[in-house]
Protein backbone atom coordinates (compact mmCIF):
# COMPACT_ATOMS: atom_id res chain seq x y z
CA UNK A 1 0.00 0.00 0.00
CA UNK A 2 1.51 3.21 -1.11
CA UNK A 3 1.63 5.94 2.17
CA UNK A 4 0.79 8.86 0.06
CA UNK A 5 -2.78 6.75 -0.83
CA UNK A 6 -3.40 6.97 2.66
CA UNK A 7 -7.29 5.43 2.82
CA UNK A 8 -9.67 5.86 5.91
CA UNK A 9 -13.42 4.64 6.26
CA UNK A 10 -16.64 6.44 7.03
CA UNK A 11 -19.26 4.73 8.65
CA UNK A 12 -21.98 6.53 9.35
CA UNK A 13 -23.98 4.86 12.12
CA UNK A 14 -27.76 6.11 13.28
CA UNK A 15 -28.94 5.70 16.59
CA UNK A 16 -30.42 2.14 17.47
CA UNK A 17 -33.32 3.18 18.37
CA UNK A 18 -33.70 5.59 14.89
CA UNK A 19 -32.18 2.59 13.21
CA UNK A 20 -34.47 0.18 10.30
CA UNK A 21 -37.74 1.36 11.24
CA UNK A 22 -38.98 -0.26 8.10
CA UNK A 23 -38.45 -3.33 10.12
CA UNK A 24 -40.79 -2.35 12.74
CA UNK A 25 -43.80 -4.76 11.25
CA UNK A 26 -41.47 -7.72 10.90
CA UNK A 27 -39.53 -7.11 14.49
CA UNK A 28 -39.66 -5.83 17.55
CA UNK A 29 -37.37 -2.96 18.74
CA UNK A 30 -35.04 -5.32 20.66
CA UNK A 31 -34.73 -7.65 17.75
CA UNK A 32 -34.16 -4.64 15.47
CA UNK A 33 -31.27 -3.25 17.63
CA UNK A 34 -29.64 -6.65 17.62
CA UNK A 35 -29.60 -7.31 13.94
CA UNK A 36 -28.05 -3.52 13.02
CA UNK A 37 -25.48 -4.20 15.62
CA UNK A 38 -24.81 -7.18 14.09
CA UNK A 39 -25.04 -5.87 11.00
CA UNK A 40 -22.39 -2.82 12.34
CA UNK A 41 -20.14 -5.34 13.68
CA UNK A 42 -19.51 -7.36 10.49
CA UNK A 43 -18.61 -4.28 8.82
CA UNK A 44 -16.01 -2.91 11.50
CA UNK A 45 -14.72 -6.68 11.05
CA UNK A 46 -14.61 -6.53 7.43
CA UNK A 47 -12.80 -3.36 7.40
CA UNK A 48 -10.23 -4.03 9.98
CA UNK A 49 -9.55 -7.37 8.02
CA UNK A 50 -8.61 -4.99 4.45
CA UNK A 51 -5.09 -4.38 3.84
CA UNK A 52 -6.09 -1.07 1.64
CA UNK A 53 -7.56 0.33 5.07
CA UNK A 54 -5.90 2.39 7.25
CA UNK A 55 -8.28 3.64 9.46
CA UNK A 56 -12.26 3.48 10.60
CA UNK A 57 -14.47 6.25 11.19
CA UNK A 58 -17.70 5.92 13.00
CA UNK A 59 -19.96 9.11 12.64
CA UNK A 60 -22.68 8.57 15.44
CA UNK A 61 -24.87 10.51 17.96
CA UNK A 62 -25.25 7.20 19.73
CA UNK A 63 -22.54 6.52 22.85
CA UNK A 64 -23.56 2.91 22.52
CA UNK A 65 -22.65 3.08 18.94
CA UNK A 66 -19.09 4.90 19.75
CA UNK A 67 -18.89 1.79 22.54
CA UNK A 68 -18.95 -0.52 20.50
CA UNK A 69 -16.87 1.37 17.58
CA UNK A 70 -14.12 1.54 20.31
CA UNK A 71 -14.70 -2.41 20.71
CA UNK A 72 -13.79 -3.08 16.91
CA UNK A 73 -10.74 -0.27 16.59
CA UNK A 74 -12.31 2.48 14.83
CA UNK A 75 -12.31 5.73 16.02
CA UNK A 76 -15.69 7.65 16.26
CA UNK A 77 -16.92 11.31 15.00
CA UNK A 78 -19.59 13.11 16.69
CA UNK A 79 -22.77 13.77 14.89
CA UNK A 80 -24.82 15.50 17.19
CA UNK A 81 -27.11 16.95 14.93
CA UNK A 82 -27.92 13.11 13.11
CA UNK A 83 -29.80 14.80 10.27
CA UNK A 84 -28.76 12.53 7.03
CA UNK A 85 -26.45 9.50 5.73
CA UNK A 86 -24.94 12.43 3.57
CA UNK A 87 -24.40 15.34 6.48
CA UNK A 88 -22.43 12.13 8.83
CA UNK A 89 -20.62 11.41 5.49
CA UNK A 90 -19.17 14.98 4.86
CA UNK A 91 -18.63 14.91 8.90
CA UNK A 92 -16.46 11.81 8.75
CA UNK A 93 -14.40 13.33 5.19
CA UNK A 94 -14.07 16.44 7.22
CA UNK A 95 -12.57 14.06 10.11
CA UNK A 96 -10.45 11.92 7.81
CA UNK A 97 -8.85 15.01 6.12
CA UNK A 98 -7.72 16.62 9.34
CA UNK A 99 -6.15 12.99 10.11
CA UNK A 100 -4.01 13.11 6.49
CA UNK A 101 -6.21 10.91 4.16
CA UNK A 102 -5.67 10.98 0.85
CA UNK A 103 -8.61 9.05 0.17
CA UNK A 104 -12.09 8.13 1.93
CA UNK A 105 -14.04 4.67 1.59
CA UNK A 106 -17.95 6.10 1.97
CA UNK A 107 -19.39 2.70 3.50
CA UNK A 108 -22.95 2.42 4.86
CA UNK A 109 -23.39 0.14 8.53
CA UNK A 110 -26.03 -2.15 6.57
CA UNK A 111 -23.91 -4.13 4.30
CA UNK A 112 -22.11 -6.74 6.73
CA UNK A 113 -21.99 -8.81 3.80
CA UNK A 114 -18.62 -6.99 2.95
CA UNK A 115 -15.71 -9.36 2.38
CA UNK A 116 -12.58 -7.39 2.91
CA UNK A 117 -10.31 -9.75 0.02
CA UNK A 118 -13.26 -7.74 -2.87
CA UNK A 119 -13.09 -4.43 -1.03
CA UNK A 120 -8.82 -4.30 -1.35
CA UNK A 121 -9.46 -5.29 -4.92
CA UNK A 122 -12.35 -2.64 -5.58
CA UNK A 123 -9.98 -0.29 -3.75
CA UNK A 124 -6.73 -1.31 -5.68
CA UNK A 125 -8.99 -1.16 -8.94
CA UNK A 126 -9.58 2.43 -7.61
CA UNK A 127 -5.85 3.60 -7.06
CA UNK A 128 -5.28 7.00 -9.34
CA UNK A 129 -2.05 9.01 -9.26
CA UNK A 130 -2.79 13.00 -9.69
CA UNK A 131 -6.41 12.35 -11.12
CA UNK A 132 -8.86 13.11 -8.97
CA UNK A 133 -10.97 9.59 -9.21
CA UNK A 134 -14.87 8.84 -8.10
CA UNK A 135 -16.07 5.08 -7.61
CA UNK A 136 -19.48 4.19 -7.41
CA UNK A 137 -20.47 1.04 -5.99
CA UNK A 138 -24.35 0.93 -6.42
CA UNK A 139 -27.11 -0.84 -4.26
CA UNK A 140 -28.56 -4.07 -5.89
CA UNK A 141 -32.17 -1.76 -7.61
CA UNK A 142 -28.61 -0.09 -9.70
CA UNK A 143 -30.29 3.54 -7.99
CA UNK A 144 -28.74 3.92 -4.83
CA UNK A 145 -25.11 4.14 -3.50
CA UNK A 146 -23.78 1.62 -1.12
CA UNK A 147 -20.11 2.48 -1.26
CA UNK A 148 -18.34 5.48 -2.49
CA UNK A 149 -14.45 5.75 -2.94
CA UNK A 150 -13.30 9.59 -3.08
CA UNK A 151 -9.82 10.69 -4.34
CA UNK A 152 -8.93 12.90 -2.90
CA UNK A 153 -11.60 12.64 -0.07
CA UNK A 154 -13.04 16.00 -1.05
CA UNK A 155 -13.62 15.03 -5.01
CA UNK A 156 -17.31 15.32 -4.72
CA UNK A 157 -19.77 15.98 -1.70
CA UNK A 158 -21.84 12.89 -0.98
CA UNK A 159 -25.35 12.83 -1.49
CA UNK A 160 -26.90 9.68 -0.59
CA UNK A 161 -30.49 8.34 -0.94
CA UNK A 162 -32.99 7.51 -3.74
CA UNK A 163 -30.91 8.12 -7.06
CA UNK A 164 -27.88 8.64 -5.91
CA UNK A 165 -26.08 6.71 -8.19
CA UNK A 166 -26.55 8.45 -10.93
CA UNK A 167 -25.94 11.73 -9.03
CA UNK A 168 -22.21 10.69 -7.69
CA UNK A 169 -21.77 9.70 -11.33
CA UNK A 170 -23.29 13.61 -12.68
CA UNK A 171 -20.98 15.22 -9.70
CA UNK A 172 -18.09 13.50 -10.76
CA UNK A 173 -18.40 14.34 -14.25
CA UNK A 174 -18.54 18.02 -13.19
CA UNK A 175 -15.68 18.03 -11.30
CA UNK A 176 -13.61 17.00 -14.06
CA UNK A 177 -12.80 13.19 -12.41
CA UNK A 178 -12.78 10.16 -13.80
CA UNK A 179 -15.37 8.17 -12.43
CA UNK A 180 -16.40 4.29 -12.30
CA UNK A 181 -19.57 2.40 -11.41
CA UNK A 182 -17.90 -0.30 -9.68
CA UNK A 183 -20.87 -3.50 -8.69
CA UNK A 184 -19.06 -5.51 -5.75
CA UNK A 185 -21.22 -8.38 -4.76
CA UNK A 186 -20.08 -8.41 -1.22
CA UNK A 187 -21.16 -4.33 -1.24
CA UNK A 188 -24.56 -4.34 -3.32
CA UNK A 189 -26.66 -5.73 -0.36
CA UNK A 190 -27.86 -3.12 2.10
CA UNK A 191 -30.73 -3.56 4.89
CA UNK A 192 -33.47 -1.50 4.86
CA UNK A 193 -36.87 -3.48 4.16
CA UNK A 194 -37.77 -7.21 5.05
CA UNK A 195 -37.23 -8.13 1.21
CA UNK A 196 -33.44 -7.10 1.82
CA UNK A 197 -33.07 -9.10 4.35
CA UNK A 198 -34.21 -12.07 2.26
CA UNK A 199 -31.69 -10.97 -0.23
CA UNK A 200 -29.32 -10.67 2.03
CA UNK A 201 -30.21 -14.41 3.81
CA UNK A 202 -29.68 -15.37 0.12
CA UNK A 203 -26.65 -14.37 -0.13
CA UNK A 204 -24.79 -14.97 2.69
CA UNK A 205 -26.06 -18.55 2.12
CA UNK A 206 -23.87 -19.20 -0.98
CA UNK A 207 -20.84 -17.56 0.92
CA UNK A 208 -18.86 -19.06 4.15
CA UNK A 209 -16.31 -17.22 6.31
CA UNK A 210 -18.45 -13.66 6.49
CA UNK A 211 -20.51 -11.53 9.14
CA UNK A 212 -20.67 -13.86 11.53
CA UNK A 213 -22.41 -11.91 13.33
CA UNK A 214 -25.46 -11.44 11.27
CA UNK A 215 -25.62 -14.80 10.68
CA UNK A 216 -26.00 -16.02 14.16
CA UNK A 217 -28.63 -13.00 14.20
CA UNK A 218 -30.25 -14.24 10.87
CA UNK A 219 -30.18 -18.43 12.41
CA UNK A 220 -31.61 -17.39 15.56
CA UNK A 221 -34.35 -15.59 13.61
CA UNK A 222 -35.46 -18.47 11.71
CA UNK A 223 -33.79 -16.93 8.70
CA UNK A 224 -30.63 -19.06 7.63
Amino acid sequence: MSAALRTVAVVPVKRFAAAKQRLAEDFSAGTRRALVEAMIIDVLVGLRRSTEVDQVLVVTRDLAVEALAHGYDADTVADPEERSQSDAAVLGVREAVARGARRVLLVPGDTPALDPLQLDALLQRAATGREPTVVVVPDRHGNGTNALVLTPPDAISPTFGDGSRQRHVTAAQAAGARVAVDEVPSLVIDVDTADDLEALRLALGGVHGNAAHTRGMLSRLGRL
